[in-house]
């Protein structure tokens, strides 16, 4: 899985599973642009693997379309910028959904609307991987708008697959198990709440970023050129079971 003169576009690229793609990825000889809402994660960033930084609120479509027209160019876009609000159904806020939805749906599709426009201009080709999760799949208490948003992107990606493989663009989705970042550990750091979901993990263990990253490599090299349209569960065997 050598990247060499290839380039990608990752949001959500300052922490967590977004920064560990664009290590991996840079480290297999990617250009990487990354995009995130803070300047100092991107310098940290840079200092590692260089490349192209581009600061950027996505949750604001305007923003969201100017640093995907300031990145264009690129062979592949990774959807990694997400967050969590962690509210009931009866709890949930008008607040709580807009920034929620706002991130981890909207501004995936408006990124993956610009990223295709681009490459459906330079001639097609390319990939799209939405970083979804198991929450889309499972009712995890707390969880009502994150899994909203990650069912709907996993929909989205289905949708996307068949409207640009025509122009040879592949779409998939990664669905992780709890990804033991900063995000995360807001939601599982409790060992009362995290042993028992521990227990359901055939692996053993919670996933890390580079699981992830290792995940999303796979899908983009040429060994996966048959894939599209799919959702790939990196959990540890939890689905299954």
């Amino acid at each position: 899985m050598n990247f060499s003169g290839k380039s990608v576009i990752i949001t959500g690229a300052g922490k967590g599973i977004g920064r560990a793609t664009a290590q991996l990825l840079a480290h297999r000889g990617a250009g990487v642009v990354a995009i995130s809402r803070t300047r100092s994660d991107l310098d940290s960033l840079n200092a590692e693997i260089g490349g192209r930084s581009i600061v950027a609120d996505l949750s604001v479509p305007s923003e969201a379309r100017a640093a995907m027209a300031e990145a264009a160019g690129c062979d592949f876009l990774i959807n990694c910028a997400g967050t969590n609000v962690l509210e009931s159904v009866l709890e949930m806020t008008d607040e709580g959904y807009d920034r929620v939805l706002g991130i981890n749906l909207r501004s995936a599709l408006i990124c993956a609307q610009e990223f295709a426009r681009a490459r459906i201009a330079a001639g097609g080709g390319g990939a799209i991987i939405n970083v979804t999760s198991i929450a889309g799949h499972r009712g995890f208490q707390y969880h009502v708008c994150y899994a909203a948003s990650k069912s709907g992107l996993e929909g989205a990606t289905r949708v996307m697959a068949r409207e640009l493989g025509p122009y040879g663009i592949r779409v998939m989705a990664v669905a992780p198990t709890v990804t033991m970042t900063e995000l995360a550990a807001q939601a599982w750091s409790d060992p009362v709440k995290s042993q028992p979901m521990l227990a359901r993990h055939p692996a053993g263990r919670f996933a890390d970023a580079a699981d992830v990253a290792s995940a999303i490599a796979l899908l983009l090299s040429d060994d996966a050129r048959m894939l599209t349209g799919s959702m790939l569960a990196v959990d540890g065997g939890f689905l299954a079971v």
